[in-house]
């Protein structure tokens, strides 16, 4: 059987066309607005940076569920945090085979030769699933804005000229975005339920690699000080 065309000068394929642009554009979220600048943006990243740093050692238990261009995976994991700016990752597939470990130290994400590289956030934006506020050293803060839908954003910029935008209320990181050329390529958001610091769920998404994490805390301890080296996975 002969495949199916489509006249692309019909009227019919025109009106296929209109409807998806009508469809893609309506499933564009509204880009909130600029009521305000921020008079003092340096004094509310210090602020957004106390209320958000880690203060104990920490473990928290998780489920993800990873969608990378319509294919998906999920399974458990498990994350362990210490101050000053410290996180081991570790995700399982439900039958308890790992995917990844990875470690954020500071600013540089550790991965073993030859684990997928893909799967995690940049590092700016995977402290952002922690809750955490810590803009990369080489990063320039330009401003900040007071937004139409309540949030505060603070703007900054990399040495490549590509952008991070925090947004946060109250002191509480909400949502990250980071931009080139003024279009949003990826971003977090995290979800809070009022017991912890920690989000309650945090979302990853990449638009351009059609890519999406999602996590959801199960359970929070607090423990003792960890062994230094977990906070290097690329070790033998």
């Amino acid at each position: 059987m002969a495949p199916l065309q489509l006249d692309q000068t019909s009227p019919f394929f025109r009106a296929i066309i209109v409807a998806g642009v009508v469809v893609v554009g309506a499933c564009v979220p509204r880009q909130a607005a600029v009521v305000a600048p921020v008079p003092d943006a340096v004094g509310a990243a210090s602020v957004l940076q106390d209320q958000t740093g880690l203060a104990n050692p920490i473990r928290i238990l998780f489920t993800w569920e990873l969608n990378d261009a319509g294919t998906g995976v999920k399974g458990r994991g498990v994350a362990r945090v210490a101050p000053p700016y410290r996180a081991r990752l570790d995700l399982f597939l439900d039958n308890g085979e790992l995917v990844i470990k990875a470690a954020l130290v500071d600013g540089d994400l550790r991965i073993p030769a030859g684990a997928p590289d893909d799967i995690l956030p940049p590092p700016d934006l995977m402290w952002g699933t922690l809750g955490v506020f810590r803009p990369d050293l080489g990063t320039e803060l330009l401003g900040g804005d007071r937004l139409d839908n309540g949030l505060v954003r603070l703007r900054y910029r990399y040495l490549d000229e590509t952008e991070l935008h925090y947004s946060m209320e109250d002191g509480v990181l909400r949502k990250l975005e980071m931009l080139s050329d003024g279009d949003v390529v990826q971003w977090v958001e995290v979800d809070r339920d009022g017991e912890s610091q920690y989000p309650a769920q945090a979302t990853y998404r990449n638009l351009t690699d059609f890519r999406e994490l999602k996590i959801t805390r199960q359970q929070l301890d607090e423990v003792d000080a960890y062994p230094l080296d977990i906070w290097d996975p690329r070790a033998p």
